[in-house]
């Protein structure tokens, strides 16, 4: 962490992916907006959508357009079930994969699972200028990801780099003409 920065609160907002679940049975989200909350950040709005493809899109670009939305956190969906949908719905959507996102993610859960880790599809990539962070559902999950990967790469003081200094510059294809989501 540099001394030399301020921190730079981000807006941040949850999805849980989930047909059985209410927000007072959401462990996973609540943990998610404990831990950003706690590192500072503030929480640009909450849902959850059940394992339905057009319903996570819809979710999703709806936050990704908004201005005051910098992050968009999911979890649950991630699995290989039948109704396990989330990368479905997102990855297509993506300007950019963080393919790194999901080696890193793997490589602390292996630690934590062994090999179970290989029956999570956890991804991470850009729509419309946003990160967008897909979770799996459980609250150990969600507790390696944001403790091990966001918390320090949504933080501005952290070096040699982060996701904070370079988001001015990831609409810069968009400005360009270039294709959106």
């Amino acid at each position: 962490m540099s001394e030399e920065r301020s921190f730079i609160p981000l807006s941040i907002a949850v999805l849980t992916v989930s047909d059985t679940r209410s927000l007072e049975e959401d462990r996973s989200g609540s943990l998610l907006v404990e831990r950003l909350t706690g590192a500072g950040h503030r929480v640009a709005d909450r849902q959850i959508v059940t394992d339905d493809v057009p319903a996570i899109q819809e979710a999703v670009r709806t936050w990704c357009r908004r201005e005051d939305v910098d992050v968009v956190i999911t979890t649950g969906g991630t699995g290989f079930t039948g109704r396990d949908v989330t990368p479905e719905a997102l990855e297509p959507l993506f300007e950019k994969r963080m393919d790194g996102f999901s080696a890193i993610f793997h490589r602390i859960s292996y630690e934590k699972i062994g090999v179970s880790t290989i029956q999570s599809r956890a991804t991470g990539g850009v729509i419309d200028a946003t990160f967008v962070f897909a979770l799996p559902g459980s609250p150990g999950a969600c507790r390696d990801a944001w403790d091990h990967i966001l918390a320090a790469q949504l933080d501005y003081r952290h070096k040699p780099c982060n996701f904070v200094e370079i988001m001015p510059r990831l609409d810069e294809h968009l400005r360009r003409g270039g294709r959106t989501a």
